[in-house]
């Protein structure tokens, strides 16, 4: 079944690779959607596709890349629309 989640990982995400690393296994999960990075030093991750999948990019976002501190990760599932064509980094 299709689902979408929207994340937000607090900690010392930004800087040390969290959105290529969350792209390249969106990307190799099949997944849609994008990571940015915010202003307050989150990053937002939204994503949809398999819930099996999203899953698997929610416990990848739980611990991050290794040089990732991750403190927090806020989970919302929501419906899904269909929106985006592939899996992308946003500025």
């Amino acid at each position: 079944m299709k689902r979408r989640v929207h994340l937000f990982v607090s900690g010392r995400v930004q800087g040390v690779f969290f959105r290529a690393h969350t792209r390249e296994l969106a990307r190799s999960l099949g997944l849609s959607g994008y990571v940015r990075n915010l202003p307050d030093g989150r990053v937002e991750i939204v994503a949809e596709g398999e819930e099996e999948a999203l899953r698997e990019l929610v416990a990848f976002a739980q611990r991050g890349p290794p040089l990732a501190r991750v403190t927090g990760v806020e989970e919302r599932w929501e419906p899904t629309t269909g929106e985006f064509p592939g899996f992308s980094i946003r500025g």
